[in-house]
């Protein structure tokens, strides 16, 4: 709940110009909408590009806007992140395959486990990655959303614009066609 306090007060403040605020925004969302991007392009360059141009519009917008309809800061990110991608492969135009880059370009260590350990999650990552190539798009941006970026079913929903139900629907979906995809693969 404290984050959502957060959440509320950090769109409150960036509404009066507060640039800390934007800073503060910035650096607690700055890896989730990176790594909900790349996910989505594939590229680090275009990642990188792409989430600047994000954290800019958000400002701009919430300047520009009284959103009567805000439920999270977070919520609204990530549908400017989404909407970011889509208008990105518009101007693309023509339809190409998507290239994951060898580096993720952020940090996911955490220090309390062994080497074995971490070694095991990189590999059980990297397989999830492979697998994940060969969902469709609609189930690659609901695992990430659900399982890499944690966000909840409402959040998820206020982004995508659908309803709770739908989007716990998408999420079985999705999960079963990754289940799938792995024992059709092992």
């Amino acid at each position: 709940m404290s984050s959502k306090i957060n959440d509320k007060t950090l769109y409150f403040r960036m509404k009066q110009k507060d640039k800390e605020a934007f800073i503060s925004a910035y650096d607690s969302y700055l890896n989730d909408i990176y790594r909900f991007i790349y996910f989505k392009v594939g590229n680090r360059e275009e990642a990188e590009d792409l989430t600047s141009s994000v954290f800019l519009k958000t400002w701009n917008y919430i300047q520009d806007n009284n959103l009567k309809s805000y439920k999270t800061l977070k919520a609204l990110l990530y549908r400017i992140a989404r909407n970011a991608v889509i208008d990105h492969y518009r101007q693309k135009s023509k339809r190409q395959d998507i290239s994951y880059d060898a580096e993720l370009g952020f940090d996911v260590e955490d220090e309390k486990q062994d080497n074995l350990q971490k070694m095991e999650m990189i590999d059980s990552y990297q397989e999830i990655e492979e697998h994940m190539k060969e969902l469709k798009d609609e189930y690659r941006e609901i695992i990430v959303l659900k399982y890499i970026n944690e966000l909840s079913i409402s959040e998820i929903a206020e982004v995508l614009d659908k309803k709770k139900g739908n989007v716990r629907v998408l999420i079985h979906r999705a999960e079963t066609a990754l289940k799938e995809i792995v024992k059709k693969n092992n």
